[in-house]
């Protein structure tokens, strides 16, 4: 039997935690080839009246930036070297989602924190988010 669902870009939203660099690993085993892994970070946009963005001393670029250097200190083994990184702004949910279609994702990778109650309620589910939005399959990873 042949399998039929092929996974050619598969797409993996990293929030530093141990949860989502675990979901790397497993697109690792996923994957044919290193570079068909897509790691993106969404960073929510800063309030119009943050002080850093009112007296010009935090700017967009340099935050990808901090972020983008902070992911290859953290993928320095072999292993991640061909991985695309990609760092958006905006709400997670949205930019994960979007982000996938814009590189034709065959599936995205999510780790679930497991969240319950009220921390559930006032941080919101990202990958119940993906889930709604994405064009592609959604793997979520529970610990």
């Amino acid at each position: 039997m042949t399998n039929r669902f092929t996974v050619e870009k598969l797409v993996v939203p990293v929030d530093f935690s141990d949860q989502s660099f675990a979901a790397l690993d497993k697109a690792l085993s996923i994957a044919d080839k290193p570079e068909d892994i897509h790691v993106i970070h969404a960073l929510e946009m800063l309030a119009a009246m943050e002080p850093g963005i009112v007296w010009a001393q935090i700017r967009d670029e340099e935050r990808r930036e901090q972020v983008l250097n902070a992911l290859r200190q953290h993928l320095q083994d072999d292993k991640y070297i061909q991985i695309q990184l990609a760092v958006k702004f905006g709400d997670p949910g949205h930019c994960i989602a979007d982000y996938a279609q814009e590189v034709s994702a065959d599936l995205i990778i999510i780790p679930s924190h497991g969240y319950s109650g009220v921390k559930r309620l006032l941080l919101g589910s990202v990958a119940e988010r993906v889930i709604r939005l994405a064009h592609c399959p959604v793997l979520v990873l529970k610990d």
